[in-house]
């Protein structure tokens, strides 16, 4: 029996989660829920039981110092509840944690019994992907629902996937037999620019999260972090001839797929978040459509570069869902 002892009664609840690891490309997925968290100051009411879901081998937990005491840290799954005020005020609740090692039905369990509890409406879970993208151009975001009503409601794609699934797939079909809404947001990040952070993909999630639930988000540094990280990803790739030649045949073919979708609805969708934004107030740094940010890297690990391989000639799905 889950007990929710000082936790408020929520106004409209909407359960946002994210998890590091198979489903988390960049960290973008993770870092959006860390930027909510820290924007609204949300306060953590519940933390499952590491004990139960994961293995410290594989997930270790760290050891700090507090005044002179050691203290250690368990990789975990942790709850907070954020008010976000306005004319039409509402409460998020925050899920953000580790994939699960072990128990996976469980974990999705407990969560759905967190979401019962609180009497949440929608449960977001975000994603992101390692995509034939190229980092210039707007990130790709791809929104999906198992529930075919809600797919026509709220604009979102009915999902189709078939493949290896993680935590977000699992999760998201927990809460489609458990009756509770859930939609996927999927972030696809460059392959070839994969290790994070990716500021610019993280401010995607973002965008299309303030857009499914009307909610207006404080964006902080992001969008600077965003611009930041695309110009330090171009001076990398302007000094390697194959990264830049690569780049530019991933440019022509996602501008050759998208012409016919420079439709008068993106540019509409676009239109109305400027004038939300606009007549509410900016908010320190601004706003951006995922244009930009910090940390860039060309390479998969410490030790060299990789070469970018040479683009299929089919399209391949890779997300998961």
């Amino acid at each position: 029996m889950i007990e929710l002892e000082g936790v408020p009664e929520l106004i409209d609840p909407v359960m946002v989660a994210a998890f590091e690891g198979w489903n988390d490309a960049g960290d973008a997925a993770s870092t959006a829920v860390a930027h909510l968290d820290r924007e609204w100051k949300g306060d953590v009411f519940a933390a499952l039981d590491a004990e139960d879901y994961y293995d410290f081998q594989v997930n270790r937990p760290t050891v700090w110092m507090d005044a002179g005491v050691r203290k250690i840290t368990w990789p975990t799954t942790r709850l907070s509840v954020v008010r976000v005020g306005g004319d039409k005020p509402r409460d998020l609740v925050l899920v953000r944690g580790i994939e699960p090692s072990m128990r996976w039905r469980s974990f999705c369990n407990e969560l759905l019994g967190f979401a019962h509890e609180l009497g949440v409406e929608l449960v977001v879970i975000l994603g992101a992907l390692l995509g034939d993208t190229p980092h210039t151009r707007p990130v790709p975001i791809s929104g999906t629902t198992s529930d075919p009503d809600l797919a026509r409601r709220m604009d979102l794609e009915e999902t189709k996937y078939e493949g290896p699934t993680g935590i977000v797939g699992v999760l998201q079909e927990a809460c489609t037999h458990a009756g509770v809404p859930a939609v996927s947001l999927w972030a696809a990040v460059p392959h070839y620019v994969s290790q994070p952070p990716n500021p610019k993909a993280t401010l995607a999630l973002l965008n299309r999260l303030e857009d499914l639930i009307d909610v207006r988000i404080p964006l902080g540094e992001l969008p600077e972090d965003a611009r930041a990280w695309q110009v330090g990803v171009d001076q990398l790739a302007a000094e390697d001839s194959e990264v830049a030649e690569y780049v530019q045949t991933l440019e022509e073919a996602r501008d050759t797929a998208e012409l016919p979708e420079a439709s008068g609805e993106a540019i509409a969708r676009e239109f109305e978040r400027y004038l939300r934004r606009r007549d509410g107030g900016s908010p320190p740094g601004g706003h951006a459509t995922a244009d930009g940010g910090d940390g860039p890297y060309l390479r998969d690990n410490p030790s060299g570069r990789t070469r970018p391989p040479k683009p299929a000639n089919d399209d391949e799905d890779s997300s998961d869902e």
